[in-house]
């Protein structure tokens, strides 16, 4: 009988860089098992229940940024105290100080981990100097957990929320494991009054949670992570090696696996959450089904474009103040949303790309009315997808020099007549993305009535939808944990 190597075991427990902690591991299914019995235990005790799950989303962070977990204790505690100062004092310029507190130290920790590489290079190229990059770890989700506590310490200044008078409440939702790391970016307004209840999970949300962790799973570990590695990948490394018909699939995987890859983790966040007794936010709506940029930004990453709607483009002016300005605010907007995206001169062209893309809309609409009609409506669609295409080259390449690669050889050297070779070459993979966009696709009610036969189920039913999936996904993923792409950001 084989004996078990306890420090084998124990070093799952230890932050390793290479493996970070993410739902589609072996070990977070073990951990999350364990994790579970005793949380069966301790959910009526509110307080008990808020701490012990404070303690595990934070070894959860910790397993994946290591010591970077403090910054999430700094960010509750900071916030907390800030936001209970706000409350209390009538005095504007107090309440404005304590608010400008929280965003420098908010937005302090994301400019210096996230942009002094970036923001030195800039000053290195104008003095011509040459620049090496400074070694400093980028901790995961940063962006996420900064953004989702500061929207706490504005809605405090705007009267919008009262504040928790109990840190392990403000710490709960700023740490709470499934969506911290990589969204949904959730608002105090819709957390933390279910923080304070006794969690209960009805047949509906368990059922719905199995479905949204199962579509989650295969979308993430079967679509996105074997496109990825056995097609995209390939393309994006080395453009001029390939034709123009494989770049431009290249482009048509990119935006398949960052949807998969993406909202994939929303499934999961979600399906947990809902596990646990929380609702989470829908992230995305099947965002490549929309006729207009404007409603692409509706339907993607929808917790995002509403925080910057709501805190930085209304805060701006919103279009209120006449049609340039406005222009210019959304410009304003995505450009910054650009950049929150990664430190890069190409995330800032994608995010100007679809200001402008929004500028532009919104400057047709205010002088032709588009009727609205079937033929409009997909016109709309195929008009949009392409345009969003278009931006992900410059979010995916690697420099800007892959991304004039790729247009050239799709503009220049397309090669229609390779169709066949192509198809023969890449089948699995040709075979994954026309289902990846055909159940994007599909009515949203095929979707309903899916999810409704899973609830439906019985429960010995839905554990085996559940055990299937596994088994796909340990038969088809690579060798190596794909991390994922959102939690770079």
């Amino acid at each position: 009988m084989q004996q078990i190597d306890f420090n084998k075991l124990l070093q799952q427990f230890v932050y390793n860089p290479k493996e970070p902690m993410i739902f589609s591991s072996g070990f977070f299914l073990f951990l999350f098992l364990g994790f579970i019995a005793v949380y069966s235990i301790v959910y009526k005790h509110n307080k008990l229940k808020n701490i012990y799950l404070t303690i595990f989303s934070i070894f959860f962070y910790y397993k994946s940024s290591g010591l970077y977990f403090i910054l999430l204790l700094l960010t509750a505690v900071v916030d907390y105290n800030l936001a209970r100062q706000i409350a209390r004092t009538e005095i504007k310029q107090r309440r404005t100080l304590y608010l400008v507190i929280s965003l420098v130290v908010n937005i302090g920790m994301l400019v210096y981990f996230k942009y002094t590489n970036f923001f030195l290079s800039i000053v290195y190229d104008v003095v011509n100097k040459p620049f090496d990059p400074l070694n400093i770890f980028l901790p995961v989700g940063i962006s996420f957990f900064t953004f989702q506590s500061l929207s706490y310490t504005i809605d405090i200044y705007r009267r919008n929320i009262e504040p928790v008078k109990d840190i392990s409440e403000f710490a709960f939702f700023v740490t709470f494991f499934p969506q911290m790391v990589a969204g949904p970016i959730v608002r105090a307004s819709v957390f933390l009054p279910q923080v304070r209840k006794t969690p209960f999970v009805s047949k509906a949300d368990f059922g719905k949670a199995i479905f949204l962790i199962c579509i989650g799973l295969f979308k993430k570990a079967v679509i996105s992570d074997y496109i990825s590695s056995n097609f995209v990948d390939r393309i994006f490394d080395n453009p001029g090696l390939y034709t123009g018909l494989e770049n431009l699939f290249g482009v048509y995987g990119y935006a398949l696996q960052i949807y998969c890859d993406f909202s994939g983790y929303t499934d999961l966040a979600i399906g947990i959450a809902l596990l646990l007794g929380y609702k989470l936010p829908v992230n995305f709506d099947s965002p490549y089904q929309s006729a207009s940029i404007t409603e692409f930004w509706r339907r993607w990453h929808i917790s995002l474009s509403s925080w910057l709607r709501d805190y930085l483009y209304i805060s701006l002016g919103g279009n209120r103040k006449g049609k340039i300005r406005t222009y210019i605010n959304l410009m304003i907007t995505m450009l910054i949303g650009g950049l929150w995206h990664g430190a890069a001169l190409r995330f800032v062209v994608w995010g100007a790309l679809h200001g402008i893309g929004l500028a532009f809309e919104k400057f047709v609409n205010s002088i032709i009315t588009i009727p609205k009609n079937k033929l409009t409506h997909w016109l709309g669609v195929i008009i949009t997808f392409h345009f969003v295409c278009f931006t992900w080259v410059f979010f995916r390449a690697d420099t800007m020099e892959v991304v004039k690669v790729m247009l050239v050889q799709i503009t220049t050297s397309f090669h229609g007549e390779i169709i066949p070779d192509f198809i023969k070459g890449y089948p699995y993979v040709l075979m994954l993305m026309a289902l990846g966009f055909f159940l994007h696709f599909v009515p949203s009610k095929f979707e309903e009535s899916t999810q409704q036969l899973v609830i439906k189920s019985p429960f010995v039913l839905k554990i085996a939808y559940l055990i299937i999936i596994v088994l796909v996904v340990i038969q088809i993923k690579s060798s190596e944990i794909q991390p994922f792409i959102y939690f770079q950001f």
